[in-house]
């Protein structure tokens, strides 16, 4: 049985998250990508945000975390290959997928700077 407090912080946990998809997406918008998605499901997974420069398709993962390297190691192997594979069943469904190129970046959301964005990531 999962007690009050358990259930506090993992509600905790989820907005902080939701959030910080919003802030990275807004940060990606300033610096110039359309964002196409945030959080967009596919029977292999989600991914948290969709973006486009031209004919480049960006897929983001966020995290939210106290240290840049710490938001990095946070994507293990079989997040990456879960992101991949969500990203092949959207590109199928894009009458531009030929022409697309696409990159695997990640967003660190750190508390009291910037957000950092790492292009090419995985």
């Amino acid at each position: 049985m999962v007690d009050s407090g358990q259930r506090r912080r993992r509600r905790s946990a989820w907005r902080r998250g939701h959030l910080s998809e919003y802030i990275a997406a807004l940060y990606l918008a300033c610096k110039g990508y359309r964002i196409l998605a945030i959080r967009h499901r596919t029977v292999l997974g989600e991914i948290d945000i969709i973006a486009r420069k031209g004919d480049l398709a960006v897929f983001v993962e966020v995290k939210a975390r106290r240290g840049e390297q710490a938001a990095v190691d946070a994507v293990s192997a079989a997040s990456q290959r879960r992101i991949r594979g969500a990203s092949d069943i959207w590109l199928a469904r894009q009458p531009d997928c030929a022409r697309l190129s696409q990159r695997y970046d990640i967003v660190a959301i750190l508390p009291g700077r910037w957000p950092r964005h790492f292009r090419d990531a995985f």
